[in-house]
């Protein structure tokens, strides 16, 4: 999967590029199954809301086989190499949960700079790029992005340790004020299916889920192997060591895997 010079335009030009419906039905429904299992686990890489309720799920590429096969799909890996113009490696694999009713919020912030301060990450030569596991609405918490920000370089950032259950680096009020009325918010939203990509620095956060729709998206953070993190202070299944460049699976990988696990279930 090849970006278009208009795409890739314009995502220097807003920090983010969202393409609907990337993943096929089939494909969104093995790992909207897998990912609800390994919610039910108990596990040290499940992070739990204040309330009990599933946040993330780190590292699951590791152990499934549908998120294996998606953290080297080629409708992730090419776009994002394409874009660096360099091999890549998985930084951190990940599957936020918003649940039904209590799912939490994602307070302002960059990337980057916690890959930086916490993991010794050189450059903001990393990205995420994500694909929805649920019907992303106006409604359940979508993601919201202020268009441009990651022009702006890396901003302060104090690291919050109160408002959720995760700690995070986040920005004061202020900041986003002057950001938003400069590039606006948006908030990309769509059906099962969708891949967003943004740029590390792009400043976003997302509100609580108070609706009976849960939004659970997968993130892949890839980072070029050249910036390979320095000084992990987090664990590895949050910050992975492995720097091997990724090897893409064939396009129909996932696609096959989902017709096996339906004909063994019949």
């Amino acid at each position: 999967m090849k970006l278009t010079q208009e795409q890739q335009d314009e995502f220097n030009r807003h920090g983010y590029l969202f393409l609907p419906e990337a993943f096929s039905p089939e494909e969104v429904e093995v790992l909207r199954e897998a990912a609800s299992g390994i919610f039910d686990e108990d596990r040290k890489e499940i992070w739990r809301e204040k309330d009990g309720t599933p946040r993330t799920a780190f590292a699951c590429h590791t152990y499934n086989e549908a998120f294996r096969l998606l953290g080297r799909h080629p409708r992730l890996i090419e776009p994002v190499r394409q874009i660096f113009g360099e091999e890549l490696y998985m930084h951190q694999f990940k599957v936020n949960a918003k649940a039904a009713f209590t799912g939490d919020v994602w307070q302002w912030h960059q990337d980057f700079p916690t890959w930086h301060k916490d993991d010794g990450m050189p450059e903001p030569r990393a990205m995420n790029i994500s694909v929805f596991l649920d019907d992303v609405l106006p409604i359940n918490g979508p993601l919201m992005l202020i268009g441009g920000s990651h022009t702006h370089g890396q901003l302060k950032s104090e690291y919050d340790t109160t408002t959720t259950s995760y700690g995070l680096w986040t920005l004061d009020n202020d900041t986003v004020t002057e950001l938003a009325a400069k590039g606006g918010i948006v908030a990309p939203t769509g059906k099962a299916g969708g891949l967003l990509i943004h740029h590390g620095n792009l400043v976003h956060g997302s509100s609580g889920n108070i609706t009976p729709y849960p939004r659970k998206i997968v993130y892949l953070t890839l980072s070029t192997v050249s910036n390979a993190i320095r000084k992990p202070t987090r664990p590895e299944y949050i910050a992975h060591r492995d720097f091997t460049p990724i090897e893409p699976v064939e396009d129909d990988a996932l696609q096959r895997y989902a017709m096996s696990m339906r004909e063994a279930a019949e």
